[in-house]
């Protein structure tokens, strides 16, 4: 069987609709969680047990296959719709389904009660800034202030764990792109869906099974800056790739949007520093620490509640780094509080301005805009408290 039009670079023997239809009806089983639009994830732990996500809880469904050979039939379907191969010896999968779904499976023997698979819905509907406001993941202050920050070209990570929403805040950010900007967005594999109308998506591909025709993440970034961007969006910043990206924030290329796994703002910039001495540049580690410190601006935390709702938690300026005591000068502009569990097991929390005045506010003047009154406002109360009676 050939390989789908689009998939295949054109050397498809069958129609591309019809690989598609025939490859969802080796996943029946799942199908009707695949057209859910209130399913965010489909985790499938072998043939006989299947679990959803909905609103960030996990849901065990009646969902069967009929046996482990037609969840392997599944899989090799799965991966010949995107050019891969599946055995024994290759016994990972990353792929997409036809929707843009994102599919990552272990195949026996290195998942013995297997196969272990994780299927990220892909929704064409993106989440605005307003509905993720809508949803408390955010607040109107919050917003405007990361209105502000991107507006004013302030290279901004995104951190979080996995599935704490990293990519849809950033879909969310992307809106703040001022119009007729040219932004760049490159991905190991596509799920960014940015809300402009200049955007020009480059996506990263693995070798072939002979180890040919691999186009990294870095060989893409290094291109990129020959295309004339306005903006660099780098999906996710898994390693070496780090250090091109923090070289380039350092270099003129203000406005960087990208997202890396880490729990709490600090160890963000702990991650990064290891992605960093990923690449095949050797560096002094206080050198690299300063770059770090100099072109990332602001630090985005999301995270996933106890109750499992997605929401972001600070808002973080990077000010520079103590080469004395070896440590990163951060300070917070928002924070979230929580409060106790509900009786509807919702956790009660609420995202305030700390009263900080970010240092970078001359430079979001410099572009026209401001920060939100309420940031003001809680900069007085905490002089007032801070001062002398």
């Amino acid at each position: 069987m050939g390989r789908p039009g689009a998939e295949g670079q054109g050397r498809a023997v069958i129609p591309r609709e019809v690989f598609e239809e025939t490859l969802l009806h080796f996943f029946e089983p799942i199908r009707p969680y695949l057209e859910d639009p209130a399913v965010s994830d489909i985790m499938i732990n072998g043939p006989s047990q299947i679990f959803v996500e909905k609103q960030g809880l996990l849901h065990l469904t009646d969902a069967r296959f009929s046996s482990r050979e037609a969840l392997m039939a599944a899989l090799r379907n799965a991966a010949q719709f995107v050019g891969k191969h599946v055995d024994e010896d290759h016994p990972i999968l990353e792929g997409r389904l036809p929707d843009g779904s994102r599919l990552e499976a272990i195949l026996p023997p290195a998942a013995p009660d297997g196969p272990a698979i994780s299927i990220r819905r892909f929704f064409k509907e993106t989440l605005t800034v307003e509905r993720l406001i809508g949803f408390d993941a955010l607040t109107a202050d919050a917003a405007r202030t990361l209105h502000a920050l991107v507006a004013a070209r302030m290279n901004i990570v995104i951190a979080g764990g996995t599935g704490s929403g990293k990519t849809s805040m950033l879909n969310a950010l992307s809106s703040f792109i001022p119009g007729g900007e040219r932004v760049v967005v490159i991905e190991d594999s596509r799920e960014l869906q940015l809300q402009r109308q200049h955007v020009v998506q480059l996506e990263a591909r693995p070798p072939d099974p002979r180890g040919r025709g691999a186009v990294s993440i870095r060989d893409l970034f290094k291109a990129t800056l020959r295309l004339r961007p306005d903006r660099i969006v780098v999906g996710e910043i898994r390693g070496g790739e780090a250090l091109d990206l923090v070289q380039a924030m350092t270099s003129g290329h203000g406005g960087c949007l990208t997202t890396v796994h880490a729990t709490f703002p600090r160890d963000t910039l702990t991650r990064l520093e290891t992605m960093c001495m990923m690449s095949d540049v050797e560096m002094p580690l206080v050198a690299m620490r300063l770059q770090l410190a100099s072109g990332i601006n602001i630090l985005v935390q999301v995270s996933r509640q106890q109750d499992g709702r997605r929401k972001l938690t600070h808002i973080t300026e990077v000010v520079g780094f103590d080469v004395q005591s070896g440590t990163y000068l951060l300070q917070d502009l928002f924070v979230r509080s929580y409060g106790r569990l509900l009786a509807d097991g919702t956790l009660e929390s609420a995202l305030l301005p700390t009263g900080v005045i970010p240092n970078c506010l001359h430079q979001l003047r410099e572009h026209g805009v401001d920060l939100p009154p309420a940031v003001y406002e809680a900069a007085e109360r905490r002089h007032a408290e801070q001062s002398p009676r």
